[in-house]
């Protein structure tokens, strides 16, 4: 398998974009996999998740402005096999810069082609600013495939539909016309919750097989790990979130390897939620969530698609 680079996007922010790029990276890299993980956001999230903080010239920015080459800017983490290139302030800067350069579209692919020369990682995941800018455009032309978080909730199937159209965008302008959607991982997943099965039903209905059967639950400890500066598998790495996110790698390594995807008819795999706080709250383990398909006109004649 050569070198992947999975851009993980999504403009709308508050879906898990941050939560998924840093621990699906922890979890491909404790199965032995050599990961970098490159966070293009300008708060720099990813890099404070890692407990890795943030300095001046440590991101892409002077990368992509030619000043010094991409692999300088690698750095080890404290977890085996993760790698990661920072994110800090000066990239909002990037955002004015690069755009007033020739090539502005395909900045980011050209610096990283020598790292797709050399291939010492099997995949870069790169964690993208929750917007519709230059940082964001560059990531999809970068990229071999894009992997969509999308919380399970209503508005999140706008901002599912506008990723759609841009990807559309950068395929007609052949900024990168072999880009595709690898897939859509449905986090803050509650079970006891009609609305976040009825948001799985309708996009799985859309997009069947590009829908991860792993659906991430809502927890805490997903929550508060991030201020600790630790991935889910350091901060609690027997709970939900940790369960949820090694079921998550383990599919994104079969898809990779073009192994049989479930269809609607198998459910979403919910590998375990919290308990709630409220002892006179039902509580229970993990649930597949049976989510079955139906004729549906396409999201274009829906309003999903424009």
């Amino acid at each position: 398998m050569h070198m992947k680079i999975i851009a993980i996007a999504n403009q709308k922010g508050g879906v898990g974009k941050t939560t998924t790029a840093v621990n699906l990276s922890a979890c491909l890299a404790a199965l032995g996999w050599r990961v970098l993980l490159l966070d293009l956001d300008p708060q720099g999230n990813a890099t404070s998740s890692l407990g890795v903080e943030r300095g001046e010239g440590l991101s892409l920015y002077r990368a992509l402005l030619g000043e010094v080459p991409v692999a300088d800017q690698v750095l080890p983490t404290r977890l085996d096999n993760l790698f990661l290139i920072p994110g800090d302030l000066d990239l909002a800067g990037a955002e004015v810069e690069v755009a007033r350069l020739d090539n502005h579209l395909v900045r980011l692919r050209e610096i990283i082609q020598p790292l797709r020369d050399d291939a010492p990682f099997d995949f870069v995941l790169m964690d993208c600013p929750p917007s519709l800018g230059i940082l964001m455009t560059n990531s999809l032309a970068a990229a071999d495939e894009l992997l969509v978080p999308i919380q399970c909730e209503y508005l999140a199937l706008e901002g599912l539909s506008q990723i759609v159209g841009v990807v559309e965008q950068i395929r007609e302008v052949e900024a990168n016309p072999d880009l595709r959607i690898g897939g859509i991982v449905m986090t803050m997943f509650e079970a006891r919750k009609n609305l976040s099965q009825q948001v799985v039903s309708e996009v799985r209905t859309h997009f069947d097989l590009l829908t991860y059967q792993t659906a991430i639950p809502r927890t805490v400890r997903l929550a508060e790990a991030p201020s600790f500066g630790k991935t889910i598998l350091e901060y609690e790495n027997s709970g939900p979130g940790a369960k949820a996110y090694r079921a998550l790698a383990e599919e994104f390594i079969r898809r990779q390897r073009g192994e049989a995807v479930p269809t609607a008819e198998a459910g979403v795999s919910v590998p375990g939620e919290e308990p709630d706080p409220d002892p006179s709250f039902p509580t229970g383990g993990g649930a597949r969530i049976p989510v079955p398909t139906r004729d549906a006109p396409p999201l274009r004649h829906r309003g999903f698609l424009r």
